[in-house]
């Protein structure tokens, strides 16, 4: 869904019933005179090694604040945009964001009466300086966001951006905003640490440990008063340990994916424990190396496309956590069915072992004692790979492997090196085929671009790649990438979308396998109001930027 260009705080805060409305007077609780009560314990399934080292620089993905998503309730963005339900934008640090007609331009309008933690009033002069520095730093530019200049305009700060940013808003409108009169002095933002974490956001650290991170209630926080008096974050050494803390009551709030989630959660206290998969735009794909044999061969791409079973990934691997995916764009259903092409509407997957083994026949493949072989006259063998640990990934690749073997004859072995390995081997192309998720946003752009777009293979550094793992190249996809991505109107998007979906269905980039829904565990023991299936003003997931929107719309239970 197309998000509106214009979006007032009014608007977009009426179902934040806990904040105010208007600028604030911090003083005043931002107009509600209840004080905060309770706590809420949030962990993370990464190991003590997170927590060895204070690290509260937002910038910093790998450090202690974002990995266990405690940053979220320090450092605040401008505007937060939805990735589930009506993609809505939430003004947050801004009052007012507005974007031009081809989003290469935003005004915003910072929010009145905020202040940091450190009781310094919060200006428009912190936003120029915030995304400045990123403009100056390219290792903070992560989401590429290619500012070309910033400036104030009366009550209004106004971004340009050398490209549109309509597939990229929540890049833009959700960075971490910091404090020029702190970060000014300090000599690299993409290193230091920050050991003294200043934000507007509605939460101070109160204590850091090896045993975890406690943080407490501002009393004069602008959106008023903090309905949770309490946060506390630990962290397990994995999802088993983090599982069993969820079950006896240890942790409240999490984001793991859970086998049985109903037997092994829910039903432990079906009162109030929830687990909820936010079906987001972002599909779980078979990332394949189209750089090396099998899987430079897109008939062998087209066959295992063919047999793969979709019904048992969702069931065994991912024990409906999402819906199945079922059409051959590899787009999510019902989420994205308006930008579904039309010829693809009604196409779904089915396995069809015949027919993938015509496609193999007529590109020259046989078979001898039931093993394939290429039509260079070698067997054919890969390997997939995923972590160990990672218990949803690892069993996907099992199920693929073995439905490869049975149907097709292949020898698809399963490997599970540790996380760093896989990500290294990601980056390098060290590998024939992994399970991997795509990126998501309000509009398809991000699945394809982050299997199709030639752009980061052009970016590569020290022979590692950011995105397009599997080393795709078509000029064509490229391009076609880039025409969505800076057209002014939604008929050439549209246009281009269809061209891109079709290429995808044809030369089969990636193997779409499932939905990859946003998880997250939560209970109602102490507080309601968190997003769910039926108010999906959010995704539930903790670590995100809209972390600090769902804790501010809690409610205690009385």
């Amino acid at each position: 869904m197309r998000l509106k260009k214009t979006l007032l705080a009014l608007t977009a805060f009426a179902a934040l019933s806990t904040l105010a409305l208007t600028g604030c007077s911090t003083g005043s609780g931002g107009g509600s005179s209840a004080a905060s009560g309770g706590s809420l314990t949030i962990a993370k399934p990464d190991g003590a090694a997170v927590l060895a080292t204070q690290i509260n620089n937002p910038f910093i993905g790998t450090g202690s604040g974002p990995s266990l998503g405690y940053d979220r309730m320090i450092y605040e963005p401008l505007a937060m945009v939805n990735p589930v339900g009506k993609n809505e934008t939430t003004p947050w640090l801004a009052s007012k964001v507005e974007w031009n007609s081809d989003y290469t331009q935003l005004t915003v309008t910072p929010r009145a009466n905020v202040k940091w933690n450190d009781g310094k009033p919060f200006t428009a002069d912190d936003i120029i300086f915030t995304y400045t520095m990123i403009k100056n730093t390219p290792a903070l530019d992560t989401g590429g966001l290619k500012l070309a200049d910033i400036k104030k305009d009366g009550d209004n700060v106004v971004m340009t951006f050398s490209e549109s940013k309509f597939v990229k808003q929540g890049d833009v409108l959700q960075v971490s905003i910091v404090p020029e009169h702190q970060w000014k002095d300090i000599a690299d933002p993409s290193k230091d640490p920050v050991k003294d974490a200043i934000g507007t956001g509605p939460y101070t650290i109160k204590s850091f440990s090896s045993q975890g991170v406690v943080l407490k209630a501002r009393s004069d926080y602008w959106g008023g008063t903090v309905p949770v008096a309490q946060l506390k974050y630990l962290e397990y050494n994995d999802n088993t340990g983090l599982l069993r803390a969820l079950q006896t009551k240890e942790a409240d709030w999490a984001q793991i994916f859970i086998t049985d989630y109903k037997t092994n959660y829910v039903d432990k206290d079906p009162k109030h424990n929830v687990f909820w998969g936010a079906n987001v735009l972002s599909p779980d794909m078979i990332l394949v190396n189209t750089t090396k044999a099998p899987f430079n061969d897109v008939a062998f791409r087209k066959a295992v496309n063919m047999v793969v079973d979709r019904k048992a990934h969702a069931e065994k691997a991912r024990s409906n956590a999402g819906p199945e995916l079922t059409n051959v764009t590899g787009i999510p259903q019902p989420t994205g069915d308006q930008y579904i092409a039309p010829e693809y509407k009604n196409t779904t997957f089915s396995i069809d072992v015949a027919g993938a083994k015509k496609v193999l026949t007529d590109a020259g493949y046989t078979w001898k004692d039931s093993a394939l072989i290429d039509p260079s006259g070698n067997p054919v063998s890969f390997t997939l790979q995923d972590p160990q640990g990672w218990n949803d990934y690892v069993t996907g690749i099992q199920l693929v492997a073995t439905q490869i073997k049975s149907t097709l004859g292949a020898d698809a072995k399963v490997a599970t090196p540790d996380a760093d390995t896989w990500f290294t081997n990601m980056a390098t192309g060290n590998f024939d085929a992994a399970l991997h998720w795509t990126g998501s946003g309000s509009n398809p752009w991000h699945i394809y671009d982050d299997v199709m777009n030639g752009a980061y293979i052009d970016q590569a550094a020290g022979g590692k790649v950011s995105d397009n793992f599997g080393r795709y190249s078509n000029p064509e996809a490229t391009a076609l990438l880039k025409e969505y991505a800076q057209a002014s109107d939604d008929a050439t998007r549209t246009a281009a979308l269809h061209k891109i979906e079709k290429i995808f269905v044809d030369d089969v980039p990636a193997i779409p396998i499932g939905t990859h829904p946003q998880l997250a565990e939560y209970n109602t023991r102490a507080f309601t109001g968190w997003p769910s299936e039926t108010d999906q003003y959010a995704t539930a997931d903790p670590t995100q930027a809209t972390a600090v929107q769902v804790l501010m719309k809690l409610k205690p239970v009385k």
